[in-house]
């Protein structure tokens, strides 16, 4: 069995000097580069590792089409382009732009000769479009996976997948989806102390229960609830249904996506209604598009965690129920171990592993 990471001030060992391009050996530098979807993350990653961000101008020109510069030499170097393919509002980059930016970071390093090429995607957008679900429309997960594979990155490491087939769309790429739910479970574990057989983890659809028994097995909690959508043809809920008892308990809804909290804020009310003492809500990814931070401010919601995949400085300063939780630390803990060749399978060795 692998013996349990520690955890040293920096997590990259970066006393290496020298010419020799092997992976073992002395010159093989790591450098982390930023695009502006979400540089506030890619800071803390690089911090983290204990190495400065590789200067790297990405603007536009006039006309609105990005321009890329990587401003020192990157040869032979391992390279890790920081980017989830999400919306930001403090500097209006859109979902296209941002994909667009990360597209080009990882062809202008294949052309700069880089060693190794990693696309570090926290938020992979599109993911919702991962099958056919009526005539003529897109497969768009499978489109952004090719458009990824074809920049031809030696690897893609993801956070949470909304589906987890979509590893699938990368034919000749290997991808490692993280889990968030870690940084979540520390912070669950304080504010449950003392009363976990009061503890229900609820999943809001059937596709999240295995999530859902991940986060309730490591917490303690007393048991696993689900709640069943049924949709109306227009794809809008027409009834909800509760598996599982919450009267008299604690419900923690866990989920990989907040976007409009539509369906969050009517589970939650559910909840309340079915005779649950509080409820509280997790996702990894909070988009928070449309009226969704009203809607949240306006539920029986008491609090919703959220991590720093994608930018959350605005949306917290709009809704005061909303508290941000960094995986800065998760993601500086898996580059530092790509690049040292070793495995990430100690990341999770707490949780339960199907």
């Amino acid at each position: 069995m692998e013996e349990r990471e520690k955890k040293p001030k920096n997590l990259l060992r970066l006393s290496r000097s020298g010419d020799n391009m092997d992976l073992d050996a002395p010159g093989y530098a790591i450098k982390i580069l930023v695009g502006n979807s979400n540089r506030k993350l890619g800071g803390e990653i690089a911090a983290a590792l204990g190495v400065p961000l590789a200067s790297c101008e990405v603007s536009a020109f006039s006309d609105g089409e990005i321009k890329i510069h990587i401003e020192h030499n990157i040869r032979g170097t391992d390279c890790y382009v920081i980017q989830p393919t999400c919306h930001n509002p403090e500097n209006e980059t859109s979902v296209n732009d941002s994909l667009m930016e990360l597209l080009l970071l990882l062809h202008t390093l294949k052309l700069s000769s880089a060693r190794r090429v990693t696309a570090v995607v926290p938020y992979y957008g599109y993911a919702r479009q991962d099958r056919k679900t009526r005539p003529r429309v897109p497969i768009s997960a499978s489109a952004v996976a090719q458009l990824i594979e074809a920049m031809g990155p030696h690897r893609v490491v993801t956070v949470d997948l909304h589906c987890g087939q979509i590893q699938g769309f990368f034919h000749d790429t290997p991808v490692d989806n993280l889990w968030a739910e870690g940084e979540f479970v520390d912070t669950l574990k304080k504010k449950v102390e003392g009363f976990k057989d009061k503890v229900v983890v609820v999943s809001p659809d059937a596709g999240g229960v295995m999530r859902a028994r991940r986060v309730a097995d490591t917490l303690g909690a007393e048991g696993v609830a689900t709640i069943l959508k049924r949709r109306a043809q227009a794809n809008v809920i027409e009834s909800m249904q509760i598996v599982g008892s919450v009267d008299g308990k604690h419900c923690i809804i866990v989920d990989d996506i907040i976007d409009t909290a539509g369906t969050l804020t009517k589970a939650a009310q559910l909840l309340a209604d079915s005779g649950a003492a509080s409820v509280v809500a997790c996702a990894t990814h909070g988009v928070f598009s449309g009226a969704a931070l009203e809607r949240i401010n306006e539920s029986v919601l008491q609090e919703v965690y959220v991590t720093d995949s994608i930018p959350q400085v605005e949306n917290a300063k709009k809704c005061s129920k909303i508290k941000v939780l960094s995986i800065a630390p998760l993601l500086a803990r898996a580059i530092a171990r790509l690049h040292e060749e070793k495995s990430l399978s100690i990341l999770f060795q707490n949780k339960l592993m199907e």
